[in-house]
């Protein structure tokens, strides 16, 4: 009796009464368990990528916005945006050395030396400032390739080179530089207004936002197709669809903050176009693709045929050119350049943004926008404490052990991607 009046009931149901939709709750669940699990496996594999990074830049601005209400204003943000740009370029340019395993010591030097080559040229000798501005940026590049044929060459590493790099480049800097001191730039020239122009209709930041997030999904729909073509691994379209809402709402809300001042700054955009670009040119290109075999094993890429001396050379002459650019802009940020330009904090700052941003000390794994991330750590830590009246020694205390702590999650990931069998 009971089966036939269950039947009944089952039967009623399908017949007559409409089916109930799954509960939300169930579902939910589901997919919190499943995201839940990606994470362990990830960290498990260590594969976090930029996460813990990005954790640390949480914690740091809702850390001093509790202590000043003005540090998330739009001012604050706003120069927050241009002042990560001089160091972040430099940053930039120590990353594609830092995928090769090596480290560049000569990029602060480099860049007071570009910008001393750029004051003494236009302002002392009458020189236009376009062509000055070409040979700083020249000077960076050759000096960066002097030292990039050297290592290949010889195989001192590039720790030596690029150390006697930076007392001989800051040397040639003083002897340019001279008895003057201190060489003011005009305030209205081309290289003032790269820190000091913003574009200041709504519309432009916006449109780069917009421009941005389609970027994205198309350059992600484009790797999919690829992928699946060849029957590789391959994010589904609606994980891209997710992702690029993601980056178009953080995009967005940069353009409402920025426009709520002054606009979008010259600078930033600069800064962004950059740093895109040169991510194409590491991920997306048979020299990018190069870089990252000879950082996996030089061996291994003196067997596949690969031009090491070559690549080497290439990678320290693109940090030089970097730190020439990096060195101009931060000239631009004061409007001056002296004997001291390059010198300072200058050097831990890029070396520590590259590394606290995900760029492995260990070669092969990194990106350009590592350096974006880890400079605006840095920078945020920075102008927290200004805005706070920290004492600067503090500063560097929480810099230090950020970076130290960078460090200590880049060697576990190391360890559990070998214990993985992926490194």
């Amino acid at each position: 009796m009971r089966r036939t009046a269950d039947t009944t009931r089952a039967e009623g149901a399908g017949s007559g009464a409409e089916p109930r939709p799954p509960r939300r709750g169930p579902v939910v669940a589901r997919a919190a368990e499943r995201g839940v699990e990606v994470f362990r496996r990830k960290l498990s594999a260590g594969e976090l990528g930029s996460l813990p990074v990005v954790l640390v830049l949480a914690v740091v601005w809702i850390t001093f916005q509790s202590l000043n209400e003005n540090f998330l204003s739009p001012r604050n943000l706003s120069n927050l945006s241009v002042d990560i740009v001089g160091t972040g370029l430099i940053a930039v340019g120590i990353v594609f050395v830092l995928l090769l395993g090596e480290l560049d010591l000569s990029v602060g030097s480099i860049s007071g030396l570009a910008a001393a080559v750029f004051a003494v040229l236009n302002v002392k000798n009458g020189v236009p400032e376009w062509l000055a501005l070409i040979v700083a940026v020249l000077a960076g590049t050759a000096a960066g390739t002097v030292q990039g044929y050297s290592i290949a060459r010889t195989r001192v590493p590039a720790f030596v080179v690029t150390l006697a790099g930076l007392l001989t480049w800051n040397g040639l800097m003083l002897s340019i530089l001279g008895n003057s001191g201190t060489v003011n730039l005009d305030e209205n020239g081309l290289v003032a207004k790269l820190t000091s122009y913003y574009f200041t209709h709504d519309v432009v930041a916006y449109g780069l936002a917009a421009v941005s997030a389609g970027a994205v999904f198309l350059v992600s729909d484009q790797d999919r197709r690829r992928r699946r073509a060849v029957g590789m691994p391959h994010r589904s379209l609606h994980a891209i669809a997710v992702r690029t809402g993601c980056i178009a709402v953080i995009a967005f809300g940069v353009a409402y903050v920025l426009n709520r001042f002054q606009g979008l700054p010259l600078a930033l955009l600069i800064f962004l176009v950059v740093v895109a670009g040169l991510d194409v040119v590491l991920r997306r290109t048979h020299y990018g693709r190069q870089v990252y075999a000879l950082g996996g094993s030089v061996e291994a890429a003196r067997r596949a045929s690969l031009s090491v001396t070559w690549v080497q050379t290439a990678v320290l002459a693109v940090s030089g050119t970097m730190a020439a650019v990096g060195g101009l802009f931060l000239a631009s940020r004061i409007t001056s350049v002296s004997q001291s330009s390059g010198s300072g904090v200058l050097l831990v700052n890029a070396i520590a943004a590259a590394v606290i941003g995900g760029t492995s000390l260990f070669g092969g794994r990194g990106t350009t926008w590592s350096a974006v991330l880890g400079m605006l750590v840095i920078q945020s830590v920075a102008s927290g404490m200004a805005i706070t009246d920290t004492p600067p020694a503090v500063q560097f205390v929480i810099t230090g052990g950020v970076l130290f702590a960078a460090v200590v999650i880049d060697a576990l990931s190391r360890h559990s991607q070998e214990a993985h069998g992926r490194a």
